[in-house]
């Protein structure tokens, strides 16, 4: 390549999309410790199979429609613009287009990707035990196109909810000169890795396919223990372990960025587990393990949009908000009567709108606890409610469309074991092991 290329940024951008990759199966054993044993290889299998749909569907049409320039609405991207990425990895001469980096555009796409999989994937949480495999597939591949890759454009490629001069900060507060001859809106909204687009977006999707498939058998009466903690902790762990690609990574450069938002990403995630944890301890007289690998997840969840506007003591804070709110939102569907098995709504949705909208209060330069004014929470609170109106439309409208197919097992089938029902295997051999 002719271009000058930092090869330190590029070598950390493709660890970064490895460890976001790493993410998806680490979720797998996350949630399949989570379920029942006779489930688990299901659960896991919606997490592989979301990497499959996805991770083909991202080259045809689905970087095309999140970060392309023929923007429609200020909604989506024209999704057939770099259709199979054409005109995306290189410029008239053959040389690889610059990224957002130092480095080729084609490892921003790589990058990109495992966001994509990564979230559609959370959303299978909320489903466990009673899912059509075939149906949750022809949802993973609909759902990224009309929900996900919308929100991404809207959010990172210029759209709606962007920075840009057209977007709704720009309408609500004016806009100033960027310093290169454009506009931009005063105060810019702010989601450094995916408040919105990866956790709101997943967590009120499995609220609305919670509520439109319905319960398991036996919710509110049978205790759906996890069958396996330590594939709990385990998932737990490669999770905090790729997010720091995920955090990090969002910096886009092997920078002090990238540092503050790696730090930022620990600070927050321990703070969470003792905020977790506390609260259990309180409510219940007991600190479980299963609380530490929750109390884990929330506080990534939670530092995910705010990862650079942050200082480390202010993540402690918000870690440890994070915690106590996911802790007690988890409950919630008993009292409210919706079966999210998994509790992707109590940690996602929950952690994912305190982060979002914390970045008011506590962003280091235009948070209201540092001498900033009520715009950026302001700014804050409408992308977060946005992103939940839309999300929450596109996602019923997917529901109802793919009744046809059957969304779930027979009764007999659930009762059984879905693993055996939808894949004719089982996790786990007892009767050779009874020999």
């Amino acid at each position: 390549m002719e271009e000058v290329v930092n090869t330190g940024d590029a070598a950390w951008m493709l660890m970064a999309a490895s460890l976001v990759l790493l993410m998806t199966p680490g979720l797998a054993f996350f949630y399949g410790g989570m379920s029942r044993a006779k489930s688990v290889l299901n659960m896991m299998m919606m997490s592989f199979g979301a990497m499959a749909v996805i991770g083909v569907v991202y080259v045809l049409w689905g970087w095309s429609m999140s970060y392309g320039s023929q923007d429609i609405a200020g909604i989506f991207a024209n999704p057939f613009q770099h259709f199979g990425l054409q005109g995306a990895i290189y410029d008239e001469s053959g040389e690889f287009l610059p990224g957002l980096g130092n480095y080729p555009q084609i490892i921003d796409i790589g990058f990109q990707v495992t966001f994509a999989i990564i979230t559609t994937a959370l959303i299978s949480g909320a489903l466990s035990e009673r899912v059509k495999f075939g149906t949750w597939m022809a949802f993973a591949a609909i759902w990224v196109t009309c929900a996900y890759f919308p929100l991404a454009h809207m959010v990172w490629g210029g759209g709606l909810l962007s920075g840009s001069e057209d977007g709704l900060a720009a309408k609500l507060f004016g806009t100033s000169d960027d310093g290169e001859g454009g506009l931009v809106a005063t105060v810019s909204p702010i989601d450094f890795a995916g408040g919105t687009v990866v956790h709101i977006n997943a967590g009120v999707a499995a609220l609305v396919l919670a509520l439109v498939v319905g319960k398991r058998a036996g919710f509110g009466r049978t205790a759906f223990r996890p069958h396996n903690l330590p594939f709990v902790m385990l998932g737990a762990a490669l999770l905090w372990f790729g997010w720091f690609g995920f955090n990090a990574g969002s910096a886009f450069a092997a920078d002090g960025t990238a540092g503050l938002a790696w730090v930022n990403t620990t600070t927050a995630t321990a703070a969470a587990i003792l905020g977790w944890l506390l609260t259990e301890r309180l409510r219940d007289g007991k600190a479980t393990s299963l609380g530490a690998a929750s109390g884990a997840v929330a506080g990534l969840v939670a530092i995910t949009p705010a990862a650079g506007s942050l200082s480390p003591v202010g993540s402690i804070a918000l870690g440890v908000i994070a915690g106590v709110l996911s802790a007690l939102a988890v409950g919630l569907k008993y009292k409210f009567g919706y079966d999210d098995s998994l509790d992707v709504v109590g940690v996602h949705l929950v952690s994912g709108l305190w982060g979002t909208v914390a970045i008011g209060f506590l962003g280091t330069e235009t948070g209201l606890f540092y001498g900033g004014d009520y715009k950026q929470l302001v700014v804050q609170i409408v992308i977060a409610v946005v992103a939940l109106v839309f999300t929450g439309v596109v996602t019923l409208v997917i529901a109802y469309a793919l009744k046809p197919l059957g969304w779930r097992v027979t009764d007999e089938e659930e009762a059984r074991g879905i693993d055996e029902a939808e894949h004719a295997e089982s996790a786990y051999d007892f009767a050779t092991a009874l020999k």
